[in-house]
């Protein structure tokens, strides 16, 4: 699958609340509102609160700077956000309630459990997080049925990929809900079959950090280098391809015999890739002395910079489907 921004004229949109002001809440609420849809966001701490009005109306307008979304469409959803006064007054009406508050399995747990008890019967409850599961999380709800993890990176509002994770009890209906908004959303819904601790992104995204990691720590190569070389490589051959079809397109040929001959090749590698499982504490210094030494005060500039990129990509990556047919 290919990203493509979708357009749905006749669709009803859902009523949406966000519970959790962070940063990842107030992505999900800059990139609904940014499609016209009513948004309220709620938050416990109230100065956060009254910050993130602020900070949602300019990632959503930044989106439609960015030719990601209509500004007509943005105006009316930015001019029609609202501030939860109460979890109860944020969710009592929402369709889709999408839980974004710190990672604590309790915490969520307590949440999505108060809000069970206010929000309608039919509305639909997703938990934002990467290292919990959904069978824990829906471990207080009387409806577990009506809950499912959604993942997504951040920035959400502008990297496309969402993993949606159902527990073995999540109503079937719910997923394809949330697969629909999430495709209204231009985003790209990623199902999983079964639930697993880190999700898939997640764990692909650990997996080759921890061989970055490495690699400094050796002294192979610097961190600038390090990113150079991952965003000039496997990170653009990727966005154009992923792993599975890069290694049916590329000069080896295709078919069983290149599959075999490039697991060969790697399995050499394999041997020889860090292993380990937790920094030292010295380790973990010597990292972030290395990562602050090669960018320390560029830091607010270069996430401008990184935030342009990526939307150049998208706009790349929209413009192209590979048709499934023509697929090896």
């Amino acid at each position: 699958m290919r990203y493509r921004v979708a357009l749905m004229p006749d669709l009803v949109p859902p009523k949406v609340a966000v519970l959790g002001a962070g940063d990842i809440g107030c992505g999900w609420a800059a990139l609904a509102a940014s499609r016209g849809w009513i948004v309220t966001i709620y938050d416990t701490d109230t100065g956060a609160l009254q910050k993130a009005q602020e900070s949602i109306a300019e990632r959503a307008r930044m989106l439609a700077s960015m030719g990601h979304a209509d500004g007509e469409a943005t105006d009316i959803g930015v001019g029609g956000l609202r501030l939860g006064r109460s979890l109860l007054q944020a969710v009592t009406d929402a369709d889709w309630i999408i839980e974004a508050t710190p990672e604590d399995l309790g915490a969520k747990q307590r949440v999505l459990e108060q809000v069970e008890q206010v929000c309608r019967l039919k509305a639909v409850l997703t938990s934002s997080t990467l290292g919990l599961l959904p069978s824990d999380l829906c471990g207080r709800l009387r409806r577990p049925d009506r809950m499912l993890v959604v993942h997504s990176l951040n920035p959400v509002e502008l990297l496309p990929a969402v993993e949606i994770v159902p527990s073995p009890l999540s109503d079937s209906a719910c997923v394809e809900d949330v697969r629909f908004w999430l495709t209204a959303l231009g985003r790209v819904p990623i199902i999983l079959k079964k639930e697993i601790a880190g999700s898939v992104v997640g764990r692909i995204s650990a997996a080759v950090w921890r061989e970055c990691i490495h690699l400094v720590l050796e002294g192979v190569v610097d961190v600038i280098d390090m990113d150079t070389a991952m965003e000039m490589g496997p990170a653009l051959e990727w966005a154009a391809a992923g792993p599975h079809l890069t290694s049916q397109v590329g000069p080896a040929g295709k078919g069983a015999g290149a599959l075999y001959s490039l697991i060969t090749t790697n399995a050499a590698r394999w041997e020889k890739l860090a292993t380990w499982q937790q920094l030292s504490s010295e380790d973990q210094h010597r990292l972030a002395r290395a990562i602050d030494k090669a960018y320390g005060a560029q830091l607010p500039m270069l996430r401008a910079a990184r935030d342009t990129r990526l939307a150049g990509l998208l706009n790349a990556l929209s413009e192209e489907e590979i048709p499934s047919e023509e697929l090896p």
